[in-house]
C-alpha cells in the first residue's frame, strides 16, 4: 500500500503503510531520523505505522506532515540498524501453556507440531507496545495463526509466550490479555534498574528454544 498520513486528533499524525518487513524497517529508520532532527516530537512506532505527536500551539500540521514525507523518502536508503539476536527458551503446554491445545486445533496440527513450527521461526522484532518490553514479532507461520480468546483473561504471567491473530509475543510483566497462551520462558524482558530497561528492541531477532513439551 501507499503511504498514508492522517491526524489523530488535533495534536498528532500517523503515517500507515503495510505491515512488511520491509517496509517495517524503513518506519525503523523514519523513526530515528524524526528524533534526530526533531526531538520535541514523541515519535511513537507500531506495527506498519508511525505516530507523532506535537503541540498545536508551537507548530503547525503542515510543518509536521512535510517531515514525515521527508523522512519517507529518506527511508528508502539502506541504513544500518542495530540490532541484536536472542535466544528464548521456553517451556510449552500444560500449565505454562494453557491454550497449547486449542491453537493445535484450530490449525488442524499436533501441539507437538505447533511447538515444532513455532520454534523454527526466526522472528524479528517489529515494536515495543501494550507494555513496556513487549515484543510484537513478526515471522509466525501463517497457519499457527489465532484469533484471540473471546473473553482475556485478567491475569497473565510474565514470561508468558502467547500467540495472537498473526503475531506472536511474549508478556514481560504480569498483565489482562486475551492472546492464546503456548508456553512460558524465564528470561526477563523488561528490568527499569537497567540501561536500556527493555531487553529486546525493534529490528532485533529471536528464536524460541523449546527446553520442554508439557501435555
Amino acid at each position: 500500500m501507499n503511504p498514508v498520513i492522517q491526524p489523530l486528533g488535533d495534536t498528532a499524525l500517523v503515517l500507515s503503510v503495510s505491515a512488511t518487513l520491509e517496509d517495517q524497517r524503513r518506519l525503523w529508520i523514519m523513526q530515528r531520523l524524526l528524533q534526530q532532527k526533531f526531538p520535541a516530537w514523541w515519535v511513537v512506532l507500531g506495527v506498519g505505522n508511525l505516530t507523532i505527536r506535537f503541540d498545536p500551539m508551537i507548530e503547525d500540521a503542515s510543518v509536521i506532515e512535510h517531515g514525515i514525507e521527508e523522512a519517507w523518502q529518506r527511508s528508502q536508503r539502506r541504513m544500518e540498524v542495530a540490532s541484536h539476536h536472542h535466544d528464548v527458551p521456553v517451556v510449552y503446554g500444560g500449565k505454562a501453556g494453557p491454550d497449547l491445545a486449542r491453537v493445535a486445533e484450530h490449525a488442524g496440527l499436533t501441539p507437538k507440531q505447533v511447538v515444532e513450527r513455532h520454534a523454527a521461526a526466526e522472528y524479528v522484532v517489529f515494536c515495543i507496545g501494550f507494555l513496556p518490553g513487549f515484543p510484537y514479532l513478526g515471522g509466525l507461520d501463517p497457519q499457527l495463526a489465532t484469533p484471540r480468546l473471546d473473553k482475556p483473561r485478567l491475569k497473565v504471567p510474565a514470561g508468558a509466550v502467547g500467540i495472537g491473530g498473526e503475531q506472536t509475543g511474549i508478556y514481560p510483566n504480569a498483565s489482562p490479555g486475551g492472546w492464546n497462551l503456548i508456553g512460558h520462558t524465564d528470561v526477563r524482558l523488561f528490568n527499569p534498574a537497567m540501561i536500556p530497561p527493555a531487553l529486546l528492541a525493534p529490528g532485533d531477532t529471536l528464536r524460541f528454544v523449546p527446553t520442554e513439551v508439557r501435555a
